[in-house]
């Protein structure tokens, strides 16, 4: 049996999980380029979004579609809401400062994880995809007569997979023109490069940072609600997908969004090649080592600067 199929099919796992990890990623990442606060209730807002899109999905009937297009525009933006809602009554009370930041999201965390398990229970609940046709994956084989394309190995995925990667990269399209093509975007880098001249141009430094938090948890929203119809919505699954970013986000550079982008294409990538041919926990083993050396090395991350 040859090595390349299953090379590739564990790449396309390993893509399914990049583009995933890319969306929650660059949320955290965009909370602490513009507001320097390290969210470490990032993956309970990911949480929420899948919780919240199975209880849409199960109160709207008709056809799978219905419910998940429903779920995928009102799952990010309650999420969106309740973290813009926790900047205004915790974060701004302590001004944002570091260490009382990382103890209150770290409270944030338990609050939320404690009240989906009360509200939500403790059983997984699966999500019904919109669409989940299996497709074969050809291969490309060279012989006598040159190159060929056959399925003799039986490997397939699902229409499904392939949209999730397809959504994650329109949509950080989009944000990327949010941010470098619109005002509001011109008015979050204004605020990240020098909030104090931001708040002397008339800026409001405070109903923006509300905002970048928002956006940033309903990015992560998005994430799960496109990923829980292949997982299911549990009260627990935020662990997980915050260590991944949090390694995403050093390798790539604090701040960075660019760097977060790769970053979540090398782990994501690597993450799945590794748990198809080895195990999962060896793939975040050598994540964990790779951020050590990277900490070590360029403490900055591979596109990040020296923070002033």
């Amino acid at each position: 049996m040859d090595f390349g199929p299953y090379l590739f099919f564990a790449s396309l796992e390993g893509a399914v999980t990049s583009a995933v990890l890319a969306l929650i990623a660059v949320g955290l990442s965009l909370v602490f380029g513009i507001m320097r606060v390290v969210n470490v209730a990032h993956g309970e807002f990911y949480m929420l979004g899948a919780v919240f899109a199975w209880y849409v999905t199960s109160l709207i009937g008709g056809h799978p579609a219905i419910g998940f297009v429903t779920a995928l525009i009102i799952a990010p933006l309650l999420v969106g809401l309740l973290a813009a809602a926790a900047d205004y009554l915790i974060l701004q009370r302590i001004e944002y400062d570091p260490e009382r930041t990382i103890v209150a999201t770290i409270g944030l965390l338990y609050i939320i994880q404690q009240s989906t398990l009360m509200g939500f229970g403790p059983d997984a609940r699966p999500v019904e995809a919109p669409f989940n046709e299996r497709i074969a994956l050809p291969w490309f084989e060279f012989g006598e007569s040159g190159f060929a394309m056959t399925w003799p190995w039986g490997f397939s995925t699902t229409s499904y997979k392939l949209a999730v990667i397809a959504a994650a990269v329109v949509l950080l399209l989009l944000l990327w023109l949010v941010l470098s093509r619109t005002r509001i975007g011109l008015v979050m880098r204004a605020t990240q490069l020098d909030k104090d001249m931001a708040t002397a141009h008339g800026i409001p430094v405070a109903k923006v940072y509300a905002l970048v938090f928002g956006l940033g948890a309903a990015l992560a929203a998005l994430g799960a609600v496109l990923v829980v119809p292949i997982q299911q919505a549990h009260y627990l699954m935020g662990g997980e997908p915050l260590l991944l970013a949090f390694i995403v986000v050093i390798i790539g550079g604090l701040g960075s969004l660019p760097g977060t982008v790769v970053a979540a294409v090398l782990i994501g990538l690597s993450d799945g090649i590794i748990s198809v041919f080895f195990t999962p926990t060896l793939a975040k083993i050598i994540a964990t080592l790779l951020v050590a050396f990277v900490l070590v090395f360029r403490p900055q991350g591979l596109f990040g600067k020296h923070l002033a």
